[in-house]
């Protein structure tokens, strides 16, 4: 009888602390999604340096390349957001695609560290072009 009085509370403060170890941090880890409409709308509210993720169409025209940087605009075509990259973009970035940016605001412009880019969801082999393979039915 004595052991169950010292065994369920001991059971019971260990799964209060697995379960703080695991849920307790993970806001901390969240990583929010904006389009730039609602990040110009929460940019007065947004702490300096919170990270979200900041996605649009890359505005045609705005791509600067300067060394190990790049500018370009976000625009879901209500709002736009000069955004800075830092690092290499992946081969697919250019100007009308869509793109994911991770980062933060520093003043006006959003500086961003990581970057997804959209592209087309039907492979087709080099050399190929779409119907090549098509054959009329017998």
């Amino acid at each position: 009888m004595r052991y169950r009085m010292v065994a369920i509370p001991a059971i019971g403060a260990v799964l209060v602390l697995a379960g703080y170890l695991v849920f307790g941090n993970l806001n901390q880890n969240l990583v929010y999604f904006l389009t730039p409409t609602e990040a110009v709308a929460q940019k007065s509210s947004e702490q300096a340096g919170e990270r979200f993720r900041l996605g649009g169409q890359v505005e045609e025209g705005s791509v600067v390349r300067t060394g190990a940087e790049t500018r370009f605009t976000l625009t879901d075509n209500k709002a736009a957001v000069p955004v800075r990259f830092e690092g290499v973009p992946p081969q697919l970035f250019a100007a009308g695609i869509g793109a994911v940016v991770e980062g933060a605001w520093r003043g006006d412009s959003f500086y961003a560290d990581t970057m997804f880019v959209k592209h087309e969801e039907e492979y087709q082999p080099p050399g190929e072009t779409s119907g090549a393979n098509d054959k009329a039915a017998p």
